[in-house]
């Protein structure tokens, strides 16, 4: 049997600190999945539902975006996407009891981790205005509620549909189009946290807002540089391509303020010789400052025009546009400043270069470390500029490669999750549909907070996720949701945006991925888009975790005819009877899912077209791939204070923590940790072990707090410093912001560190 859900939370303020491993996975990782899962599940349902996952007629693994190949091993799953499907198929239940028993206020007291050992919601809860305790409730009564209080707005607008990237393909599509019915294109969700600026530069440079490779091509590289990630904890499963790629001759780059783990040395569990003596994985480690890589790879084009035969002149000049531009402003870049901004030396940033100029086909991988800064945009923009230097666009095992993370949160974007739509994708919903979708943009994130905050905003409904625990600036977030009349939550666990919530709340339980879901017209599937554009089936095969839960698809369906009853001549009865439908409809809307439902019965999907790596096409606004030119930035920091990076534990995935242990970083039962370089921690008067509070600093003078962290010496850069998310989200400022993408400004806020308050 599975274990009891904890009654009370253990503590989390007394880490033990081990030094960190130099591999990862291995046996501890098998060892650690199987526990974790058992814990959860029970002996039995481990092994039954293990061996579904990311299997072509399984379940789409909800941890993580990255693709498999045609090939699949019997256990196609990385131990972070055990336990993520643990804590889904888990035995534990919070009932309308669990409720009865936890007023809002213990709650809100509650941490994230131990609301989300307490298992799967099982039926619909209301929290009337003014009560102090969530009530069972009916799903057509929850329905007429959210009508009730939407229909009163004076204006859709002032409505806020948030998405989290668990949602799948139909889902989302259905979620948009009741959305633009409704009246408008608030539509933010976690692609604006994470990889907006990958999106943005991108579509600007090629065309396309996504990455250009395929798992294929990673497999084919020369050279893959992984700049700002760690596959090791937030994609695992990406350690067995990088070790295909060295076992067939590619070489790695790693560029990252840590060493991680991961990027040193893999195990492979899927092999007698991965566990025993495992790959190095990295060739050169480039351990950069905070923030300094739009300036390392400036350094680098200049490089790369400097030495003879590394420009493909005639790549650039059949498919590119504004190269003398940005080749005049490269070559200003300067050795001084580039060492000041990266905190590398010399002959590392040379080996770098030949690294490159002996590579033809060359991809670049990246994830937060690059996309969460105020000149995020322009330094993924100057990745770009790299490779199309080298013509590494549109050639075998090249290309970008942004690592994506939710399973699905491509695919919701695709799908029309975006709030600010193409005028082509809005003139297909109104051909197909017969209704006047709304043009004017709608709120991102950011701008949702601020018009919650500023009551602009007075209804807040998410499909999936954790909005407050995930978003920036946590006290204003937190009083932003205060202030709304009502907050929706569709979720399969309770999470800490649960007990922070409107005048009234409801809670709406879901299937998860590994359910079965049976509607009027037979069991169903659903599809989700990969990290790479590939689209594929999800079946989930368990009983549901309650008879009272509905699909996303139903809900969705349900209550587009609760709010808009017979003004909407879209077919939401059938849609929910037959997900087909949904496809069908997507097949006529969305350009690449022509034939959807034909191409998706091929075990293992399909991949949608990309035209810069199918074609060497770009649209982009000059039929070109752009090169840019921009000013280099890099943080600048004053005496004693320290560049701080949010960043995850290992036992955790976004806001979900599995466990308290960071097993590659040597940080165990504990997550108020930060993790200084002994140099700056000494020299800011903080011995190993010491508590300290974190004081972030904005322009604007104010100050934000996280209170009582042990201080702990780490080989960080020089300068740097790194902490556990959600924990540190209240330092991250709402208006610290990426310019063009505005994903909040997470890998480089300021702090100081005082002696700490706590006792």
């Amino acid at each position: 049997m599975a274990s009891e859900a904890p009654r009370s939370d253990p503590a989390q303020d007394t880490p033990r600190v081990t030094p960190p491993p130099h591999h990862a996975a291995g046996l501890p990782a098998v060892g650690h999945s199987l526990r974790m899962a058992q814990q959860q599940m029970g002996v039995r349902r481990t092994a039954l539902t293990l061996l579904r996952v990311n299997q072509k007629d399984g379940f789409d693994c909800p941890g993580c975006a990255w693709p498999e190949g045609d090939e699949r091993h019997t256990a196609e799953f990385c131990e972070n996407g055990a336990k993520a499907v643990a804590e889904e198929a888990t035995l534990r239940r919070v009932t309308p009891a669990f409720f009865a028993e936890h007023s809002l206020a213990d709650l809100a007291g509650r941490s994230g981790y131990w609301l989300g050992q307490q298992g799967r919601l099982t039926q619909p809860m209301h929290l009337p205005a003014g009560a102090t305790h969530y009530e069972p409730v009916g799903w057509d009564d929850a329905f007429a509620i959210i009508a009730e209080e939407l229909t009163a707005l004076d204006s859709p607008d002032e409505a806020v549909f948030y998405t989290s990237g668990r949602t799948s393909n139909e889902a989302a599509f259905l979620y948009q189009l009741f959305v633009r019915e409704y009246g408008t294109n608030n539509l933010p969700d976690c692609s604006n946290m994470c990889h907006e600026s990958s999106g943005s530069a991108l579509t600007e440079t090629l065309g396309v807002g996504k990455g250009s490779v395929l798992l294929d091509d990673l497999h084919q590289a020369d050279l893959i540089i992984v700049a700002g990630q760690n596959p090791g904890t937030n994609h695992p499963r990406m350690l067995s391509a990088l070790e295909k790629a060295k076992r067939a001759g590619a070489r790695i780059i790693t560029v990252n303020p840590l060493p991680e783990a991961g990027m040193e040395k893999f195990k492979n569990p899927q092999s007698l010789g991965g566990l025993t003596k495992g790959t190095t994985l990295t060739d050169l480690f480039l351990q950069i400052r905070i923030g300094g890589d739009q300036a390392l790879f400036r350094l680098l084009n200049k490089l790369l025009l400097d030495t003879e035969g590394a420009v493909d002149h005639d790549f650039v000049r059949e498919h590119t546009h504004g190269y003398e531009d940005f080749a005049a402003t490269a070559r200003d870049a300067d050795w001084d400043t580039t060492l000041a901004a990266t905190g590398l030396d010399r002959p590392a940033i040379e080996e770098a270069l030949r690294m490159i100029v002996a590579s033809r086909r060359t991809v670049v991988c990246w994830a937060m470390g690059l996309t969460q800064h105020k000149h995020a945009v322009p330094t993924i923009r100057e990745v770009v500029n790299l490779l199309l230097l080298r013509g590494a666009i549109g050639r075998p095992g090249a290309g970008v490669c942004p690592v994506r993370g939710h399973s699905n949160v491509q695919g919701d974007r695709t799908m029309g999750i975006f709030e600010r739509p193409a005028p082509a994708f809005l003139d297909a919903l109104e051909k197909e549909f017969g209704f006047a979708p709304p043009r004017a943009h709608g709120y991102d994130v950011v701008r949702a907070i601020r018009a919650l905050r500023d009551g602009d905003a007075k209804v807040f409904l998410a499909m999936g996720g954790n909005f407050v625990s995930a978003s920036p600036d946590t006290d204003v977030t937190e009083a932003a949701m205060r202030r709304a009349r009502l907050t929706v939550h569709i979720s399969t666990k309770l999470n800490r945006s649960h007990a922070v919530t409107g005048a009234r709340a409801l809670i709406l339980p879901t299937l998860g991925r590994t359910e079965r879901d049976l509607q009027a017209g037979g069991e169903q599937f659903v599809t989700v888009e990969d990290s790479m554009g590939m689209v594929h089936a999800s079946r989930g095969r368990l009983a549901p975790a309650s008879p009272g839960l509905l699909s996303e698809p139903a809900i969705v369906c349900r209550l587009a005819r609760s709010v808009l009853g017979t003004r909407s001549a879209v077919p939401w009865e059938t849609f929910e009877r037959d997900y087909a439908t949904i496809r069908d409809r997507i097949a006529r809307v969305v350009p690449g899912f022509e034939d959807f439902n034909t191409r998706v019965a091929h075990p293992g999907g399909f991949t949608l077209p990309h035209a810069p790596r199918d074609e060497r096409r770009f649209p982009t606004a000059t039929g070109k791939a752009n090169f840019t030119a921009a000013p280099v930035e890099y943080p600048k920091l004053p005496a004693g204070r320290l560049l701080l990076q949010t960043l995850r534990s290992h036992d955790q995935y976004n806001t979900t923590i599995y466990g308290l242990d960071d097993r590659y970083r040597g940080i165990k039962n504990g997550r108020r940790v930060v993790l200084v370089h002994p140099d700056d921690a000494t020299a800011l008067g903080f011995p190993d072990g010491s508590l300290t509070d974190l004081v972030s600093e904005w322009r604007d003078g104010t100050e934000r707090r996280a209170d009582g962290f042990r201080v702990v010496h780490y080989p960080t850069a020089r300068g740097c410093a790194a902490a556990y998310y959600p924990e540190t989200n209240v330092l991250v400022p709402l208006d610290a912001t990426a310019d063009t993408s505005n994903t909040p400004a997470s890998k480089s806020v300021v702090v100081r560190l005082e002696p700490s308050r706590t006792p």
